[in-house]
């Protein structure tokens, strides 16, 4: 029998709703992975509610609990790290820490970086400490790097005028040290209104993505981690990196139609677990070049 995957997962948690691992968690098990979740914040609800109550995990309690794992003999079990959400920077150097400390044990482990730095304009507040950090430490150790457009700009420093310069920024962040930058939706002057898109750029080539953009009253929060987590899974799963791609864009979007179709401001993860699993759609992820 196939061994099943193992995945340390860390980023927020949120008591009600779907945000950081209460987005990722449950797809990344359904499809097959089994998680670890460490919690780096543990809110009451994400922060788009505009109020909410919990508490941010202390930053030396991330390498105690990577070291509890390896006492009982299991962290080179581990064949992944996921991070997303962070309280502060001091908890990205204790997740940076935690990620050489499973690669000196299994140096085949890939770390994936969600890089959230934020979008105050819709209620997402991260402290500028933190994408300071993003910027200028954690892409350097990500095998696969997974901004938002926000992050792009922020990464590259300048507003792409075209996908060609959506291209061109995507590939230029090979050079800091990932494998593989999947940008998870991109924004530009001219996009088609109706489409949302994502590209994958590796060393090997570039590929973009289209599926329809659906309309909601308030965008669902939790899609990007819902991305960035079903993205990890597949490629543990022995998907290549394109079939990733693919199969995240199709389950994504099974879920965003359950979601719709209850009219949910929460994503509509155990309604549409089915779908995640096995989507009954597809879309192609076609090459391109610059």
């Amino acid at each position: 029998m196939k061994r099943t995957p193992h995945l340390l997962a860390i980023q927020s948690h949120v008591v009600f709703g779907h945000a950081g691992n209460s987005a990722a968690v449950f797809p990344m098990q359904r499809v097959g992975v089994n998680v670890w979740p460490l919690n780096t914040v543990q809110f009451s609800n994400h922060t788009q509610y505009g109020q909410w109550a919990g508490e941010v995990l202390a930053p030396e309690q991330i390498p105690a609990l990577v070291e509890g794992i390896a006492a009982i003999g299991e962290l080179g079990n581990c064949d992944a790290v996921l991070s997303g959400y962070l309280g502060s920077a001091a908890q990205g150097r204790a997740i940076l820490s935690g990620v050489a400390r499973i690669k000196s044990v299994n140096p085949h482990a890939l770390y994936l970086c969600d890089p959230v730095m934020g979008h105050p304009e819709k209620g997402c507040i991260v402290a500028q400490e933190v994408s300071d950090f993003l910027l200028e430490e954690a892409a350097a150790m990500a095998d696969f790097l997974c901004p938002n457009q926000l992050e792009l700009d922020s990464f590259c420093g300048c507003h792409p005028q075209s996908l060609l310069d959506c291209l061109a920024m995507a590939r230029s962040l090979l050079a800091r040290g990932p494998k593989a930058v999947l940008v998870k939706h991109l924004s530009y002057p001219g996009k088609p209104l109706e489409s949302f898109e994502m590209l994958l750029v590796t060393a090997e080539g570039n590929w973009y993505l289209s599926r329809p953009l659906l309309a909601f009253p308030r965008q669902p929060v939790g899609v990007g981690d819902l991305t960035s987590g079903l993205f990890l899974a597949r490629v543990l799963l022995g998907d290549s990196l394109v079939a990733a791609f693919e199969f995240t864009a199709a389950a994504v979007h099974e879920v965003l139609l359950e979601t719709q179709a209850c009219s949910s401001y929460e994503l509509q993860l155990v309604r549409a677990q089915d779908r995640i699993a096995h989507p009954r759609v597809r879309f192609e992820a076609v090459p391109i070049s610059l």
